[in-house]
C-alpha cells in the first residue's frame, strides 16, 4: 500500500514537473521528502528525474534510510547531502532542474550551484512553484486514515483535560496534563506549542501557556494538536470557568454561529475566500468582525500549516480530499477572547468534521 502510494505521488509529480517545464526537481524541504519517499531523518535531499528518485543523506541515517525509504535509491553522502545531490544531477544530462523557491535560501542556492560543473551553474537550476506542496494539499486514502486517527486522539485528549481546568491552576499545568496524556497515547510529539490562554489572556490569539493562574470566572481557550504517525491534528475549544455573563455568552454564540457557517460553506468547488466570508459575515452582522484578526483557516497534513489558505480575497477552489481548519475567533483586548476550531475533510458535497468534540458552551 505504501509503495503504491509513493509511486502514485511520483507519477503526479512527474506530470507537474512537465507542466512546469523542468526535467528534474531537487527536493530539500523535509516534509516534501517524506511525502515522496517516506524518509523521516533531519538531513536529506531528494533528486527526482521523471519518476526516478535518489535520496541523499548522511551516515547517521544509513540504517534508518534503508528501513524507511520507498521507491528511491539511497546514497549516503560523505559530505553535504545537498551538494551530493547537485553533483549527481549535474552528471545526468538534465537541461533544467527545478527547485522550490519558497523553501530555498540564497545561501542554499549558492551551495547548489557551486556543486555543479562550471558550465551548468548559470543554466541548470530554475525556480518553480511549490510542486510537491501542491500535491500534498489533496490527501490520499492512507493520509486520510492517519489524519482521522490524529484528530480523534485530539478529541479524546480534550475530553480528558477538562478535569484539570480549575480556578487557580496554572496554564502550564493544564498544557502539561494534556501533553502527558498525549505521550502516553503514543504520539510523535505535539504539532505545535500548546495554547492555553485564560482570562484576559484569552484575547491573545496565540497565547501560549504560561504560569498565569486560571481565573475563578472567565474563558479558557485551548488550541492544540498532536503528531501521530507523521500527521498533525489541530483543534480549538473555549470553555468558561464559573457562570458566564451576558456579554461573554453573546460573543461565544456569535463565534459558534460563525464557525458553523464556515463549516457549512465547505465543499469541493467552493473558493477559500467564500468560506472565509461565510464565517466573517456572521461576525460582521454581530458587529464583532473588527475583533476577528486572522484568516478563517488553513490546510493541515504533514505540517500544521499547509495550503490552501482560507482568507479574505483568496480565490483557490477547494477540492475533495483537502483537509482544512475552520477557526473564527473574537479577541477583545483587555477583556476576553473566544475561538472555536474544527479540522474538516473536504468532500464533493460538503465536508466531514474530523474533530467532532462538542462545541456547546461548557461552564466548569
Amino acid at each position: 500500500m505504501v509503495g503504491m502510494n509513493m509511486s502514485a505521488r511520483k507519477r503526479k509529480l512527474a506530470s507537474a514537473m512537465k507542466a512546469a517545464g523542468v526535467d528534474a526537481l531537487l527536493v530539500t524541504h523535509l516534509p516534501d521528502v517524506r511525502y515522496l519517499c517516506g524518509f523521516t531523518g533531519s538531513n536529506a535531499s531528494l533528486a527526482v528525474i521523471g519518476t526516478r528518485a535518489v535520496l541523499f543523506t548522511d551516515g547517521r541515517y544509513t540504517t534508518q534510510a534503508k528501513a524507511e525509504v520507498v521507491g528511491a535509491k539511497v546514497v549516503i553522502a560523505p559530505k553535504s547531502a545537498m551538494a551530493a545531490a547537485c553533483e549527481w544531477l549535474g552528471g545526468q544530462g538534465v537541461a533544467k532542474c527545478g527547485f522550490d523557491s519558497s523553501q530555498t535560501t540564497v545561501a542554499a542556492l549558492e551551495t547548489m550551484r557551486k556543486a555543479l560543473p562550471a558550465g551548468l551553474r548559470r543554466s541548470l537550476f530554475t525556480p518553480v512553484a511549490p510542486l510537491v506542496a501542491g500535491l500534498r494539499e489533496i490527501k490520499d486514502a492512507e493520509e486520510i486514515v492517519k489524519m482521522r486517527a490524529a484528530a480523534a486522539l485530539g478529541c479524546r485528549l480534550f475530553d480528558g483535560v477538562l478535569e484539570h481546568i480549575v480556578a487557580g491552576a496554572a496554564e502550564v499545568k493544564v498544557a502539561a496534563a494534556l501533553e502527558y496524556q498525549a505521550r502516553l497515547a503514543g504520539v510523535d510529539g505535539m504539532s505545535f506549542e500548546t495554547i492555553v490562554a485564560s482570562g484576559e489572556r484569552s484575547a491573545l490569539p496565540h497565547g501560549r501557556a504560561t504560569k498565569a493562574k486560571l481565573p475563578r470566572k472567565g474563558f479558557c481557550t485551548l488550541d492544540f494538536g498532536v503528531l501521530l504517525d507523521g500527521y498533525c491534528s489541530d483543534m480549538t475549544r473555549t470553555v468558561h470557568l464559573g457562570r458566564i455573563g451576558a456579554e461573554e455568552r453573546t460573543v461565544y454564540e456569535a463565534v459558534l454561529d460563525a464557525q458553523l457557517a464556515g463549516v457549512a460553506a465547505v465543499r469541493a468547488g467552493a473558493s477559500t475566500g467564500d468560506v472565509d466570508e461565510a464565517a466573517r459575515s456572521v461576525l460582521r452582522a454581530a458587529k464583532l468582525d473588527q475583533y476577528f484578526t486572522h484568516s478563517t483557516g488553513h490546510g493541515v497534513g504533514l505540517e500544521i500549516h499547509e495550503g490552501p489558505r482560507l482568507a479574505t480575497k483568496q480565490t483557490q477552489p477547494l477540492k475533495a480530499g483537502m483537509i482544512v481548519t475552520i477557526e473564527p475567533g473574537v479577541y477583545i483586548p483587555g477583556k476576553f477572547g473566544v475561538r472555536i476550531e474544527d479540522t474538516v475533510l473536504v468532500t464533493a458535497t460538503g465536508c466531514e468534521i474530523l474533530t467532532p468534540s462538542t462545541k456547546a458552551l461548557i461552564e466548569l
